[in-house]
């Protein structure tokens, strides 16, 4: 199956000169989201004890490739979001910045995390993620992707954590 038939672009969203790409077919199909989550669970990254995923659209992957691989999932959540102590880091945008937080004992110490989100694009997200789970702690085994825009700095941005995509948009 090629999951890159079930991507909708979307011209001038969220704003002008942007082609947004759209995983909302892909997500209305069972097939297609099975074969998503078949294909992160036979990703080859070692043991894993930990799958956290960023909102939303994360979390449409990352809940139930855990419930698969009989882990925990950590939601990632934007700040206010989560009601326990939480630790959050702030990163740059395009203009202006913004942050994500995740509960201080939702990885620990040693912990194998495989980290997930809908697409790849500058990178600034994940990037964050990638240091909350180690302020926690805990060892990023992958960072995975259902579509990756190669032709953004996002895979850059993630320096040396290993980048996963099932879909790649040259």
């Amino acid at each position: 199956m090629h999951l890159s038939s079930f991507l909708r672009d979307v011209p001038d969203f969220p704003k002008p000169g942007i082609l947004f790409k759209d995983i909302s077919p892909l997500l209305a199909s069972p097939a297609a989201m099975d074969h998503a989550i078949r294909s992160f669970a036979r990703l080859d990254v070692g043991r894993i004890d930990k799958v956290a995923a960023i909102e939303s659209r994360g979390f449409l992957f990352g809940a139930p490739l855990a419930m698969r691989l009989g882990v925990g999932f950590v939601p990632i959540r934007k700040p206010g979001k989560l009601p326990w102590k939480t630790s959050r880091v702030e990163y740059s945008l395009e203009y202006g910045k913004d942050a994500i937080e995740i509960h201080q004992d939702a990885v620990s110490v040693g912990e194998r995390v495989l980290l997930i989100d809908d697409l790849l694009a500058t990178g600034g997200t994940m990037a964050a993620a990638c240091q909350l789970v180690e302020s926690c702690g805990g060892n990023v085994v992958a960072c995975a992707f259902v579509v990756e825009l190669c032709f953004l700095p996002g895979r850059k941005r993630l320096g040396s954590h290993r980048v996963e995509a099932l879909v790649s948009v040259h």
